[in-house]
């Protein structure tokens, strides 16, 4: 009785975690409806490390999704179903960059632009954590790598990922380092 008087919000949340959220949209903020556990990002953002801390800090966690929500707009995602617009007895089958509306390629642009900041060396565990919604066990085990390799690399990629929309400061430190010496001690050269 109480799945019915919530709506399709209940039924939904009678076999999903669902809540609703703020999300940047092409059309700016609209509260929608999201499943938690859609995404192994959100997973992880809800566990803690041992030291009792979030895995993922709140501008990581909104990095990647930032970053989905552009792949998803660029309709970069592999397709699931025939594409039945292109037509067939014109010999043109689709796909192209001519088939993409304007807002989709400024939203493969901006996943271009973002990968590009974060590096080739990071840059494929976002893609198969944050757009193709692989688990962390999935993507050691596809790419090789040792157990918690996956979340090491993630981490960092989400670190950079941040940096480059902004959603965290730049590190900056006392100064650069001028020289190793002790204090007073000067390098001499031969000859000068």
């Amino acid at each position: 009785m109480a799945r019915e008087a919530a709506g399709p919000e209940g039924l939904l949340a009678q076999h999903r975690r669902v809540e609703r959220r703020a999300v940047e949209t092409g059309n700016g903020h609209e509260h929608l409806l999201v499943d938690l556990d859609e995404s192994p990002l959100a997973w992880l953002a809800r566990r803690k490390g041992r030291d009792g801390r979030p895995l993922l800090a709140v501008a990581e966690v909104a990095a990647g999704e930032r970053l989905r929500a552009d792949f998803t707009r660029a309709q970069m995602g592999p397709r699931v179903t025939a594409n039945w617009e292109a037509a067939v007895s014109s010999g043109r089958r689709g796909g192209g960059a001519g088939d993409l509306g304007d807002a989709a390629l400024a939203a493969k642009a901006r996943v271009a632009r973002a990968l590009e900041a974060v590096g080739p060396e990071l840059s494929g565990a976002l893609l198969d954590v944050c757009c193709f919604l692989k688990g962390l066990e999935e993507v050691e085990r596809e790419r090789g790598w040792p157990a918690r390799g996956a979340k090491l690399v993630l981490g960092l990629g989400l670190a950079r990922l941040a940096r480059h929309y902004g959603l965290v400061a730049e590190g900056r430190g006392p100064g650069r380092i001028v020289s190793w010496g002790a204090e007073r001690s000067r390098p001499t050269i031969d000859g000068a």
